[in-house]
Protein backbone atom coordinates (compact mmCIF):
# COMPACT_ATOMS: atom_id res chain seq x y z
CA UNK A 1 0.00 0.00 0.00
CA UNK A 2 2.86 2.30 0.96
CA UNK A 3 4.16 2.39 -2.78
CA UNK A 4 0.82 2.68 -4.07
CA UNK A 5 0.48 6.02 -2.05
CA UNK A 6 4.18 7.01 -3.02
CA UNK A 7 2.90 6.52 -6.51
CA UNK A 8 -0.05 8.49 -6.18
CA UNK A 9 2.25 11.27 -4.50
CA UNK A 10 4.65 10.78 -7.33
CA UNK A 11 1.88 10.98 -10.28
CA UNK A 12 0.03 13.81 -8.63
CA UNK A 13 2.73 16.22 -8.48
CA UNK A 14 4.47 15.48 -11.53
CA UNK A 15 0.85 16.50 -13.36
CA UNK A 16 0.93 19.42 -11.44
CA UNK A 17 4.45 20.96 -11.61
CA UNK A 18 6.39 22.32 -14.31
CA UNK A 19 9.13 19.92 -15.69
CA UNK A 20 11.61 21.87 -14.43
CA UNK A 21 11.08 20.17 -10.95
CA UNK A 22 12.64 17.55 -10.17
CA UNK A 23 10.18 15.12 -7.88
CA UNK A 24 11.58 12.86 -5.02
CA UNK A 25 9.34 10.66 -2.92
CA UNK A 26 10.63 9.16 -0.07
CA UNK A 27 9.10 7.47 3.44
CA UNK A 28 10.34 8.82 6.46
CA UNK A 29 12.78 7.01 8.43
CA UNK A 30 11.18 4.61 10.46
CA UNK A 31 8.06 5.03 9.25
CA UNK A 32 7.94 1.30 7.61
CA UNK A 33 8.75 -1.83 7.97
CA UNK A 34 10.47 -1.65 3.90
CA UNK A 35 10.72 1.70 3.63
CA UNK A 36 14.04 0.76 2.18
CA UNK A 37 12.67 -1.23 -0.31
CA UNK A 38 9.51 1.05 -1.46
CA UNK A 39 11.91 4.38 -1.52
CA UNK A 40 14.55 1.94 -3.96
CA UNK A 41 11.17 1.58 -5.92
CA UNK A 42 10.06 4.97 -5.91
CA UNK A 43 13.06 6.48 -6.95
CA UNK A 44 13.50 4.36 -9.80
CA UNK A 45 11.95 5.96 -12.35
CA UNK A 46 11.98 2.71 -15.00
CA UNK A 47 10.03 1.05 -12.31
CA UNK A 48 7.56 4.02 -11.98
CA UNK A 49 7.45 4.27 -15.65
CA UNK A 50 6.82 -0.11 -15.82
CA UNK A 51 4.73 0.64 -13.32
CA UNK A 52 2.21 3.48 -15.07
CA UNK A 53 2.43 1.11 -17.82
CA UNK A 54 0.24 -1.72 -16.00
CA UNK A 55 -3.49 -0.49 -17.03
CA UNK A 56 -4.17 -1.75 -13.93
CA UNK A 57 -2.16 0.36 -11.76
CA UNK A 58 -2.47 3.10 -13.94
CA UNK A 59 -6.09 2.82 -12.99
CA UNK A 60 -6.10 2.38 -9.82
CA UNK A 61 -3.12 5.82 -9.21
CA UNK A 62 -6.23 7.73 -11.17
CA UNK A 63 -8.62 6.51 -8.78
CA UNK A 64 -6.49 7.53 -5.90
CA UNK A 65 -5.98 11.14 -7.59
CA UNK A 66 -9.47 11.74 -8.73
CA UNK A 67 -11.35 11.03 -4.89
CA UNK A 68 -8.25 13.63 -4.09
CA UNK A 69 -9.19 16.00 -6.84
CA UNK A 70 -13.20 15.75 -5.40
CA UNK A 71 -11.96 16.95 -1.94
CA UNK A 72 -10.05 19.60 -3.18
CA UNK A 73 -13.10 20.99 -5.13
CA UNK A 74 -15.05 20.63 -1.96
CA UNK A 75 -12.52 22.91 0.15
CA UNK A 76 -12.30 25.62 -2.88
Amino acid sequence: MATLIGLSIRVKLLRALPQRFKVDIQITPGAHSSEAAVNKQLADKERVAAALENPNLLDMVNRCLASSEVDDDMKT
